[in-house]
């Protein structure tokens, strides 16, 4: 059963509701963030659990990735992901992933084919899409991850696949400066970053992302403005607001 589509924020463009989820269309590609919205699972996976490593029942995130593989119009097999863990890799996917092959670790995939899509798992941290004419990714960005440099390495791997001209990118929903409160280890891994990224004890990941991406080359960046912990809990798994038993969402990108 659907969760109640209460509450729905509006978006700023170029962003749109495709249904349930977050979609966005740039040149080159396009992006889907969903949502918790519209699948199969329970309880504190319910609905559109994506993620594999919780309890959820196995059955039901598969059928949950059908929907997403519906939503997207492209088959199950087409996704290519990673066992993400935090870390700074982003994987060139140039041959169609094999459904039955140990996942690679990775916190990110890039790729230049047009029947693949690049796809991350989240719950608080950032989903990021980087587009551009020629190649797309989809990229984990967590704070070990952004401090390290993983923007960076995604705007590498798209121009080594052979990505023209400008890239865009765009954030999806994660945690938001008004929730996210880290200790001295967080704040001190983006000290080199201006006093505007920071509130009190609370860093503003969205804002670090977007100087990451532009210092990178990125030519335009676009931020859904979402905080998946205090936006409506119907709308999004949060992995701190939950207390660490939820699902995960997904965000996804393809070239057009």
């Amino acid at each position: 059963m659907d969760l109640p589509a209460s509450r729905t924020p509006a978006l700023p463009a170029p962003f749109a509701w495709h249904g349930d989820h977050v979609g966005i269309e740039l040149p080159g590609g396009a992006a889907l963030f969903t949502t918790r919205r519209g699948g199969v699972s329970t309880g504190p996976y319910a609905s559109l659990n994506l993620g594999r490593w919780t309890d959820d029942d196995p059955a039901a995130v598969d059928a949950n990735r059908d929907r997403l593989a519906e939503a997207i119009c492209l088959p199950r097999a087409a996704v290519a992901q990673g066992f993400q863990v935090h870390e700074t890799t982003v994987r060139r996917v140039t041959v169609a992933p094999d459904p039955d092959a140990d996942l690679e670790q990775a916190d990110g995939q890039a790729t230049a084919l047009t029947d693949v899509a690049p796809l991350v798992l989240t719950a608080d941290c950032l989903p990021v899409a980087l587009i551009a004419c020629g190649a797309v990714a989809m990229v984990h960005a967590g704070w070990r991850g952004l401090a390290g440099g993983i923007l960076a390495e995604g705007v590498t791997a798209l121009r080594e696949l052979g990505a023209d001209g400008q890239i865009a990118a765009a954030i999806g929903p994660g945690a938001g400066v008004c929730c996210y409160e880290v200790g001295d280890e967080v704040r001190a891994a983006f000290a080199r970053h201006a006093a505007s990224a920071f509130d009190g004890r609370n860093v503003d990941l969205k804002a670090i992302a977007a100087r990451e991406l532009r210092d990178a080359g990125v030519h335009e960046v676009h931020d859904a403005g979402l905080c998946t912990i205090c936006s409506d809990p119907e709308l999004f798994f949060s992995h701190r607001r939950d207390g660490g038993v939820t699902g995960r969402q997904a965000g996804v990108a393809w070239r057009a």
